[in-house]
């Protein structure tokens, strides 16, 4: 944990926050986007997001209180710009966050960063069936292999609360999969 202090403090010092800042980019930037990709689907879409992520722990590192570890702040940062950016995205496009979900899932054939086949795009139409909490449970814990400790400190929910998540998406999944 002292580690993680000093490098807070690297990158807050305006003599080593450089080195410190591409140091944060080497560890964290392909771990975020892959959790960004996994909530917006789309390439494009996730190097956005996660360029506007990492503006914002520059932005508000000084804010960062170390109750939790950085991993997980950035986490929560990262969620917290993915569902905005679909919401805002659906709100320009006069539709649900939903539906636009289930036309990015559409396009993923076409996506030339997905190399999945149809089983992988049928398990991602059953995520988008989920409510939001469900689907974010269930892509950190099946997809990142997160701990629901990790998970627990990235959404704020408790561990039991994320247990009882991820069992009920996996069971509407699982329905989903038999029955399609």
């Amino acid at each position: 944990m002292q580690e993680e202090k000093d490098f807070i403090q690297d990158l807050l010092n305006p003599k080593t926050q450089n080195v410190a800042f591409q140091r944060l980019l080497r560890e964290y930037q392909r771990p975020l986007y892959h959790h960004i990709r996994n909530i917006v689907l789309n390439h494009d879409d996730a190097d956005d997001v996660l360029q506007n992520t990492f503006i914002k722990v520059f932005q508000y590192l000084k804010d960062f209180k170390g109750e939790s570890k950085l991993f997980s702040w950035m986490y929560r940062i990262a969620t917290n710009e993915a569902i905005t950016f679909i919401n805002q995205k659906a709100k320009r496009n006069g539709t649900t966050s939903e539906a636009l979900q289930s036309k990015a899932i559409d396009n993923l054939k076409a996506d030339l960063y997905f190399d999945g086949n149809d089983i992988q795009i049928k398990l991602q139409k059953a995520i988008t069936l989920l409510p939001e909490k469900q689907q974010l449970v269930f892509k950190m814990k099946y997809f990142e292999e997160l701990k629901y400790e990790e998970i627990s400190g990235i959404l704020g929910t408790s561990v039991g609360a994320l247990k009882a998540s991820y069992h009920h998406a996996v069971k509407k999944i699982e329905d989903f999969m038999n029955t399609n």
